[in-house]
């Protein structure tokens, strides 16, 4: 599920629940519950690929490391079928966990907000994991309508990239906060921009792009002067929703499809992509980290990490630790043996660093550098610069209905903020 159609689900499930929060949530039956909603409004159009969703999720969960993602996603996907006493019941088996899910901050399940049963557990919550405020502001880009999803680093430049999915266009970001268009927008006729990286090896820009409302996506190469070198997208007639990306030293790219659950390996020379096996089903996959030995892959999605490795194909999930979660990770990125993430599908987002093992196994140490502040409301991905973390805090993807902007004035200038990392 991409971030649009989450939002999207999102917004239905409030639209569902107008009128019901009136009945104490534990005084009803699954039959009021059901009668109610049919009372209400019809199933959503998307019904029939949520439940695929959530069958899928339910044959996976006993080969998972982290039961908590699963049942959280489980949770929020029944509330958007209205499901709202199977939703509250596994929300509350997630929560007991204390993994650092918050369900205040989730667009589908604060509908429940009011009912003494999910305050209570709202409370619990904080009290476990308590705001954390460590992040400054780094840059303002004056465009209101940017609505940015990807950012990155460019060392040989020393600009950062920033990518739009409502102008379809990519700004570049000088250190002291100068904005100018890097590729501007209408000049290449793109989709809506994602995921952005620079090749280290010879100093071009790679970016995904990915329109919803088209059903299309595309792998975009740009020269060091955002000239467009080159344009991708595989063959045949199958969905894809390219959203993150990373390139390995001998140019090639790896980026992560939300729309067909697949991660895929981009030959620049041969212009061709091939699926790369995963041990396991994937459900939305999104951030994409590289170690620095260029062999070690992680891949985020809906349900944890998973890590893959490139010299042999093998593939397993990053044991996250008790007490934490590696689910609900949009931007993903490697920094000295840890993973460091804007995880914003675990309801209030945050930014965390996860420490791992010797063997990239298990998380030893979860650290969370940012936590339930103004720099978190729509935090997406980010980028490393030395020691520093920079992110996007205010993307404001929920403004978004399929690729368009709902309401312009509502806007306001996007924030980048940064924050040390240990």
């Amino acid at each position: 599920m991409s971030p649009l159609q989450s939002f999207s689900r999102c917004f239905y499930s409030l639209i569902l629940f107008v009128g019901f929060l009136a009945v104490p949530i534990a005084a009803r039956s699954q039959d009021k519950d059901k009668e109610q909603i049919k009372g209400v409004l019809a199933e959503p159009d998307d019904a029939v690929e949520v439940r695929a969703e959530i069958a899928s999720v339910e044959k996976l969960m006993p080969q998972l490391v982290d039961r908590g993602g699963a049942l959280y996603f489980l949770s929020t996907s029944r509330q958007h079928l209205g499901e709202t006493l199977e939703a509250l019941r596994l929300l509350k088996e997630c929560l007991a966990l204390r993994e650092g899910f918050d369900p205040s901050g989730s667009p589908s399940l604060r509908v429940l907000k009011g009912s003494k049963e999910f305050d209570d557990l709202v409370v619990s919550v904080h009290r476990d994991y308590p705001v954390v405020a460590q992040a400054q502001l780094a840059f303002v880009t004056e465009e209101k309508d940017l609505v940015p999803e990807g950012l990155a680093y460019d060392a040989r430049q020393n600009v950062f990239y920033l990518s739009s999915l409502n102008r379809r266009k990519i700004v570049k970001i000088t250190p002291e906060g100068r904005v100018s268009d890097f590729v501007p927008a209408g000049r290449d006729h793109l989709l809506p921009v994602l995921g952005i990286r620079p090749d280290p090896a010879d100093g071009t820009v790679w970016a995904n792009s990915w329109s919803e409302d088209a059903a299309r996506s595309e792998l975009l190469h740009f020269d060091a002067s955002g000239k467009l070198r080159g344009r991708y997208a595989p063959q045949g007639t199958a969905k894809h929703g390219f959203n993150d990306l990373v390139v390995r030293k001998n140019g090639e790219v790896i980026l992560t499809d939300s729309a067909s659950n697949q991660v895929f390996q981009f030959d620049p020379a041969a212009h061709t992509f091939t699926p790369l096996s995963i041990h396991r089903v994937l459900s939305a996959p999104n951030g994409i980290a590289l170690a620095d030995d260029d062999h070690q892959l992680f891949v985020a999605d809906d349900l944890g990490v998973v890590r893959v490795d490139l010299d042999n194909g093998n593939s397993s999930d990053v044991n996250p630790g008790p007490r934490s979660t590696l689910a609900g990770i949009d931007g993903l990125y490697w920094h000295k043996g840890s993973l460091i993430a804007v995880q914003n599908a675990i309801g209030s987002a945050r930014i965390a660093v996860f420490h791992l093992s010797k063997d990239s196994s298990r998380v030893t140490q979860t650290t969370v550098l940012e936590n339930r502040t103004s720099f978190t409301i729509t935090p997406t991905t980010g980028a490393i610069h030395g020691n520093d973390f920079y992110f996007i805090a205010n993307s404001q993807i929920d403004s978004l209905n399929g690729d368009k902007v709902m309401d312009v004035t509502k806007l306001g200038v996007v924030r980048i903020a940064v924050v040390r990392l240990p």
